[in-house]
């Protein structure tokens, strides 16, 4: 789907979780906020403690840890307001975005963007 950003979005993370199907999580609190993103878990690597949000749908939960059911980065698009985007994957209030201009990809908050 075609996307245009409404609203400018800058990431809070500058080294984004990645993780890799099948790897061990541990699963920590639960995202409670006012944008009501459901289903988003802070989530750190065994190995490294290098933490990130994770989708609640990509986690095999197991008590306090998890293992990871596909692939996944959190990180995030910076954009800009009027910019293009094609949005691959939703999940819980965000959308993988890709831009157009220059092919770079990460989540984008779905609020702040309107279909094109």
């Amino acid at each position: 789907m075609k996307y245009i950003v409404i609203k400018k979005h800058r990431t809070n993370y500058s080294d984004p979780i990645t993780l890799v199907k099948g790897q061990f999580i541990i699963v920590g609190e639960k995202y409670i906020g006012p944008e009501k993103w459901d289903n988003w878990y802070f989530c750190t690597t065994s190995e490294n403690k290098i933490g990130g949000w994770v989708p609640g749908q990509l986690i095999d939960l197991r008590g306090a840890e998890g293992i990871i059911l596909e692939d996944y980065t959190a990180r995030e698009l910076d954009v800009n307001k009027g910019e293009k985007l094609v949005g691959l994957k939703e999940l819980n209030g965000w959308i993988w975005c890709l831009r157009t201009l220059n092919s770079e990809e990460g989540w984008v908050p779905k609020e702040n963007l309107k279909l094109e």
